[in-house]
């Protein structure tokens, strides 16, 4: 567990240390309140990326959903990149798409290579389902989606149960490049204390 910095506490004379705690406790079940779950980004890996540099790429991507933003490692010199990381996002309104940009990495300019968008709803309507769904075989396709004008599916999508837990495979097309596609895995995570996706 991480060590937390000791913090210096000001209390007016109108409030007392305890009554602050109980505010703290307060504010902090509000926020859990506001989240509905997490979702767990596995960005995997990169297929034929743009080519940014002489004879290849050090691209990396950024993941974004309203005000949050992450972000994977940089892979050098590599148009089909492993990236392997796991990026965390807090979902208060599952309407709001998840938006990722890759990027090749320079040293003054980083150069775009594509961007796109995924609905994240229908794993969340997932989520709301696993009550109903007890009993189910591990590896269960709940819902397939097909790639359409609407989305930046490169080809269709499953979501399935998997050791309780919702997931789905991703292949997003790369859209504003001449090429390219990225490979996600998403993991549906409910919070104790959160309203859950089944309030949402």
């Amino acid at each position: 567990s991480t060590a937390t910095q000791p913090v210096s506490r000001h209390y007016s004379c109108f409030s007392s240390p305890t009554a602050s705690a109980k505010q703290e406790e307060r504010r902090s079940s509000t926020m859990l309140g506001h989240l509905v779950g997490l979702v767990k980004v596995r960005v995997t890996r990169g297929v034929n990326l743009a080519i940014r540099d002489l004879r290849s790429s050090d691209p990396y991507v950024v993941v974004r959903m309203g005000k949050q933003k992450l972000k994977t490692r940089v892979v050098r010199k590599s148009i089909n990149p492993e990236w392997n990381d796991e990026l965390t996002l807090s979902i208060e309104d599952p309407t709001i798409p998840v938006k990722l940009d890759v990027f090749d990495k320079d040293t003054f300019f980083d150069d775009p290579m594509g961007n796109a968008e995924l609905d994240i709803g229908p794993l969340v309507e997932a989520a709301t389902m696993r009550i109903q769904l007890q009993g189910v075989a591990d590896n269960s396709v709940v819902k397939k989606l097909v790639p359409n004008r609407q989305n930046c599916l490169a080809e269709e999508s499953a979501i399935y149960l998997s050791e309780g837990t919702v997931k789905q495979d991703v292949v997003l097309r790369l859209r504003n490049v001449e090429c390219g596609e990225v490979e996600l895995q998403l993991q549906w995570i409910d919070i104790p204390g959160s309203k859950g996706a089944s309030g949402f």
